[in-house]
């Protein structure tokens, strides 16, 4: 029979054999965390503060547990493990209380940033549409939600407004928002501190978790690690995961494929580039937001037209016209645009589309523009379609998958293997390193 004097000194002894398997970190971070709860008839019952340390130690150390019970009395005929929060200011003073301390971990939100403030357009409806709808239900429909899109398109826009509207709707949401640096920040900080813990704790208790930029954890091994447990711990309790990026999982160089596959299990959507409409109506916003209406309609429309890049040099382009004309006295006209901002439209006016490249390098190689699209194979078309593509990617901000579907639909691997193909030859052939030069001046000019 187990006496309790016993129980306890077996314990000790388990605890003992259980740090020496699993080390010390393992053990101080999990294992240590168990309190002999009771003892009778050879059942054991093992205690720990909270169902998080639950859920991770009985797969990974369950039978083990009843192994070594089993190993030091034969009386004993199973080990149970419960969950006793009145054991959480005995077991560790480390962890805080997930439901204040983790939205210290959150980013602050730019006011600004609202759907009532987002411009919506063909270029983004449909990002725009799936972020509504994700933060107007209580329930998780799809999961994750993968926003993704060049520079400056309204990523961070959509990121902000989404988590404005869910605080709003239900306040008792635990919406963590954060960029993938900080992160990265938070969890190298963490092991530093030998809080991992905490850290795992207090992000897995998030309803929402919103990480933007996630493209910044490539070739970080360590976090991306710790990101993919959390995203497959979230998404098992059925609790939101939405992401951005640069580019669609499927291009997110230096990602291990398990994440990039988790990223795509959800709506993945892209915001394209704008249309001339969609810049319109993004100037024409902005400008009553700075409450100016002294910006006459046709300098709107010249601002529009010309400055196609992004949605974050436009608007600074209209907020330093305005403010230029209220620093000098000077009206806001078509001649004061084009003197104020001569630098960025120049810039603008310089812009390579990949339309551009394909007839540069068709006339260069004396080849068809449409052999550019065609499913011809021959070297003679094969290798000048390559470096197109090659230069596509070096002058442009288009995405694979969007430079692919421009070379008559092909998939973004093919585009992958031109660019890794033509970077190769240009290491061997002196005389095509020659021809893309030229070409990239010519192009520049």
């Amino acid at each position: 029979m187990l006496s309790g004097d016993k129980a306890i000194e077996l314990w000790e002894q388990v605890r003992e054999k259980l740090r020496n398997e699993a080390g010390d970190t393992v053990f101080d971070n999990w294992l240590g965390l168990l309190s002999l709860s009771s003892f009778s008839e050879g059942k054991i019952v093992l205690a720990v503060h909270s169902k998080f340390h639950k859920d991770w130690i009985e797969p990974r150390y369950g039978n083990r547990l009843r192994t070594l019970w089993q190993g030091f009395n034969k009386d004993v005929v199973s080990v149970t493990l419960i969950v006793d929060e009145r054991l959480s200011g005995k077991t560790t003073r480390k962890v805080e209380d997930s439901s204040s301390s983790i939205l210290n971990l959150s980013s602050p939100l730019d006011p600004r940033y609202t759907f009532d403030k987002f411009i919506v357009g063909p270029s983004n409806n449909f990002v725009a549409a799936a972020a509504e709808r994700i933060s107007e239900s209580n329930d998780v429909t799809f999961n994750p939600l993968v926003i993704y899109g060049g520079v400056g398109l309204g990523k961070t826009h959509l990121m902000h407004a989404i988590a404005w509207k869910i605080r709003e709707k239900n306040p008792d949401r635990k919406v963590v928002y954060l960029s993938a640096e900080k992160f990265m920040y938070q969890f190298v900080r963490a092991l530093r501190q030998q809080e991992t813990m905490t850290f795992k704790e207090q992000f897995r208790s998030a309803d929402v978790l919103m990480i933007d930029d996630v493209q910044f954890i490539a070739g970080k091994n360590s976090t991306q690690e710790e990101f993919f447990h959390t995203f497959n711990a979230l998404v098992d309790q059925n609790k939101q995961i939405i992401v951005s990026s640069d580019r669609s999982p499927a291009d997110l160089e230096g990602i291990e494929e398990r994440l990039r596959s988790r990223l795509g299990w959800g709506i993945v959507g892209e915001i394209h580039q704008t249309t001339y409409e969609l810049r319109l109506g993004i100037l024409q916003a902005k400008s009553d937001d700075l409450n100016n209406s002294s910006v006459p309609k046709n300098v709107i429309e010249f601002l529009a037209h010309k400055i196609t890049s992004n949605i974050r040099e436009l608007e600074g382009a209209l907020k330093r016209l305005v403010a230029h004309s209220q620093l000098v006295g000077r009206p806001v006209s078509l001649e004061s645009a084009q003197d104020v901002l001569h630098d960025l439209l120049r810039v603008n006016n310089r812009r390579v589309t990949i339309e551009e490249i394909q007839k540069k390098v068709a006339d260069y190689f004396n080849i068809r523009l449409s052999d550019m699209s065609s499913p011809r194979r021959a070297r003679a078309v094969a290798r000048p379609r390559q470096i197109a593509m090659y230069l596509s990617k070096q002058l442009t901000s288009k995405s694979l998958p969007e430079i692919g579907r421009t070379f008559g639909g092909r998939d973004h691997t093919t585009v992958m293997h031109a660019v890794n193909r033509i970077d190769e030859l240009c290491i061997e052939d002196s005389l095509l390193s020659d021809d893309i030069e030229l070409l990239k001046r010519t192009l520049d000019s």
